[in-house]
C-alpha cells in the first residue's frame, strides 16, 4: 500500500495525529508518541502472557521457538524501539503496522508474548513492516545490526514470520484506525511512559550509520 498512501486515507484522524503518526506528535523525551505507547503495551501484554505460563506449565510448539532466547536481552522493549527507530528511519506508521503483525503472528500460531522472544519478533515485524509501507527501507543485513543479531538469523526469521502470518502484510484503513484507537485509549487512561536517558532525533538517525551501530546483541 505505501504509507503516503495510507496517510492520505486517515488524515484527518485525530488518532492518527495525536499519536504523532503525521507531523510527529512527540513525548517528553522527544520521540513520537506512537512508540512508548506500542511498549507499554507489549509489556503489559507480556506481563499477563507470563502470569498464564507460569500457572499452565504450557510449552511454545515448534512454530514459535525460533524468536525465543535463552535470557532475556539487556535492553528493554522501550530502548529497544527507541533504537530501531533512530537507526532505520523508518516512518512512526511501521510500529502500528508491525504491532497489527505481530498480533497477526501470534493468533495464527499460538504464540505466548515473553520477555525471550519480543525483541526477536520487534525486529522481524518492524522490518517487514517498512519493507511493505514505506517508499525507502535499509535491507536485512543493516536491520540486523541495529537488531543486535546475525544476518543469515534475521533471515530466518524474517521467512518464519511471514509464513506465520500467512504473508497477509496489508492493513485496510479502518484496521489501522482500530488499532490507533486502542492505544489512544490506552494513553487516556492513565498509563504512562517511563522515560529514558537519551533522546534521539530523526536527524540524528539519518546520518550516523558507523560501526556504533549495534553495540548490543539479543542472547541466544
Amino acid at each position: 500500500m505505501g504509507s503516503l498512501a495510507l496517510e492520505k486515507e486517515i488524515i484527518g484522524s485525530l488518532d492518527y495525529i495525536s499519536l504523532g503518526l503525521k507531523d510527529p506528535i512527540k513525548d517528553y523525551i522527544g520521540k513520537p508518541r506512537v512508540l512508548s505507547l506500542v511498549s507499554t503495551f507489549l509489556e503489559r501484554s507480556i506481563q499477563t502472557c507470563e502470569k498464564n505460563l507460569e500457572t499452565s506449565q504450557a510449552k511454545d510448539d515448534d512454530v514459535s521457538s525460533i524468536f525465543h532466547g535463552l535470557r532475556a536481552p539487556s535492553l528493554t522493549i522501550q530502548q529497544y524501539i527507541d533504537r530501531i527507530f533512530k537507526y532505520s528511519c523508518c516512518s512512526p506508521s511501521c510500529f502500528i503496522i508491525a504491532h497489527i503483525y505481530v498480533d497477526r503472528f501470534i493468533q495464527r500460531t499460538n504464540l505466548c508474548l515473553t520477555s525471550l522472544n519480543v525483541h526477536r519478533l520487534l525486529i522481524t515485524s518492524v522490518m517487514v513492516a517498512a519493507k511493505f509501507m514505506d517508499d525507502a527501507f535499509f535491507d536485512n543485513a543493516f536491520y540486523a545490526r541495529v537488531g543486535g543479531v546475525s544476518t543469515a538469523e534475521l533471515n530466518k526469521l524474517e521467512m518464519k514470520f511471514l509464513f506465520g502470518v500467512d504473508f497477509r502484510l496489508h492493513v485496510n484503513v479502518q484496521t489501522f484506525r482500530k488499532y490507533c484507537s486502542l492505544l489512544k485509549k490506552q494513553a487516556n487512561a492513565g498509563i504512562i511512559e517511563r522515560p529514558l536517558i537519551h533522546s534521539y532525533s530523526i536527524e540524528e538517525s539519518c546520518t550516523k550509520k558507523d560501526d556504533s551501530v549495534c553495540p548490543h546483541s539479543i542472547s541466544r
